[in-house]
């Protein structure tokens, strides 16, 4: 059962919907109030999607969520079609000096020539693949918007040349494209935001369960579902001065978000780590971002470790039984010793301290995962080496586990992330079914 705070907490979300429709139909002049978008998990990746319609007339397109994406793209496979489609010319005001790209026809959305080229990216498949920047109508539920940039890629095109490849590889079954929540002026949010003369800020709420959740869209107001705001703590977002993911341009700051760990704590206890993996290199290795694409948090190799050794430790004081690993997981524990409470397993708290003195605290519900049936396992993972050569590898990559049931504002204007660690410590969640 619900408490009244997570029915305050959707019942208000949800009438300032209702006033921005109104808003935007009746009296564009008036100040624009929060664009909502239901999230849902997929159980079968432990990935985030939304859904958005797209086009005239109105195709709806479930989209994973990520946090690094640079912007919409959608599949517009030969069964697509819009016919208030409009392709971005090379060389216009719209497009920087980047390249060009074409299609050899028959012409629709997905293939037209003397485009503006789009990286849309996805970054679980293997290969890249290119698109088309473009002008849609996009519909955030049922507020129509007009004048925002996305691209699609006919995937039918794909399969004939790529091994059988395609750009939604990866991706949860249902969902048909990514829409990218970064700091790239062609993020939505970022549009959103300059489209409605806005600070560049959203709220992100990933629900623990198949429920649907929530996200406020560049409320630009500072306002939070009621509550919330005497939970909240502020860290700084820092700048990767060195591109990041699948596409890197040189010269070019990363559109990821980072943050600044000074210690990793298990049970009060400050892991072992060499300060210098804690921050970003010259080379923009190292560092701690945030990612929806990585289902849970991965350490680098010599993070991982000590990180590992440790949590061992403190949960063998708490006579945790130990039981077989269950891959990708290596610390795995027999459920039925361990207790519950409000903020589910009780085992070791993980703290993340960040600049400033905030502490992001990780209890047993974003901590650990049931595995199979009795058995609980550390939902965090061997990311693998340093990194090699010119490939950029962050050291910390918080993933989507840690972040279900915490409320996070990413305020990209004044380069801030507030948080509110595990709303299941005010018996909230992100969650509704």
């Amino acid at each position: 059962m619900f408490s009244s705070f997570v029915i305050h907490f959707f019942l208000i979300s949800l009438p300032l919907f209702s006033v921005c429709c109104l808003s935007a139909s009746h009296a564009p002049n008036t100040k624009p109030h929060p664009f909502i978008l239901p999230i849902k998990k997929d159980p079968a990746t432990n990935l985030f999607y939304t859904s958005v319609g797209v086009g005239t007339p109105r195709h709806n397109f479930d989209l994973t969520i990520d946090l690094a994406g640079e912007n919409l793209w959608y599949d517009c496979n030969t069964h697509y079609n819009s016919s208030s489609y409009r392709p971005i010319a090379c060389g216009s005001k719209q497009c920087p000096d980047v390249g060009c790209v074409g299609c050899n026809g028959p012409f629709k959305p997905g293939c037209t020539n003397n485009t503006c080229p789009a990286n849309t990216v996805n970054p679980l498949a293997k290969f890249l693949f290119g698109g088309g920047l473009a002008k849609d109508f996009i519909f955030i539920v049922q507020q129509k918007v007009s004048g925002l940039l996305s691209s699609c890629i006919d995937t039918d095109r794909f399969p004939s040349f790529t091994d059988n490849e395609t750009p939604l590889d990866g991706l949860p079954k249902n969902s048909r494209g990514i829409v990218g929540f970064s700091k790239s002026q062609h993020a939505l949010p970022i549009q959103l935001a300059s489209a409605n003369k806005l600070p560049s800020k959203f709220s992100l709420c990933l629900p623990s369960l198949n429920h649907q959740g929530f996200t406020n869209l560049l409320v630009g107001t500072g306002k939070h579902p009621l509550g919330i705001s005497k939970f909240l703590q502020t860290t700084p977002l820092i700048v990767n001065p060195i591109s990041t993911g699948p596409r890197s341009v040189e010269g070019v700051a990363s559109n990821e978000y980072f943050i600044d760990v000074k210690a990793v704590k298990i049970d009060g206890h400050v892991v072992n780590l060499k300060p210098s993996l804690l921050s970003i290199d010259k080379n923009g290795n190292g560092g701690t971002k945030i990612s929806t694409m990585s289902p849970f948090t991965e350490l680098q190799t010599s993070v991982y470790k000590p990180f590992l050794r440790d949590f061992l430790k403190k949960a063998s004081e708490r006579r945790l039984k130990k039981v077989a690993a269950v891959a990708p997981f290596e610390a795995c524990f027999d459920s039925t010793r361990i207790g519950n409470s409000a903020t589910g397993l009780v085992v070791p708290t993980i703290d993340l301290v960040l600049q400033g003195g905030a502490k992001w605290s990780i209890h047993g519900a974003n901590s650990m995962v049931m595995a199979k049936e009795n058995v609980a396992c550390l939902a965090f993972v061997d990311g693998g080496t340093e990194p090699v050569m010119s490939f950029v590898k962050a050291s910390i990559v918080i993933g989507g586990y840690q972040l279900q049931d915490n409320h996070l504002v990413f305020d990209v204007a004044s380069s801030k992330l507030s948080f509110s660690s595990s709303l299941l410590l005010h018996n909230a969640t992100c969650s509704h079914s």
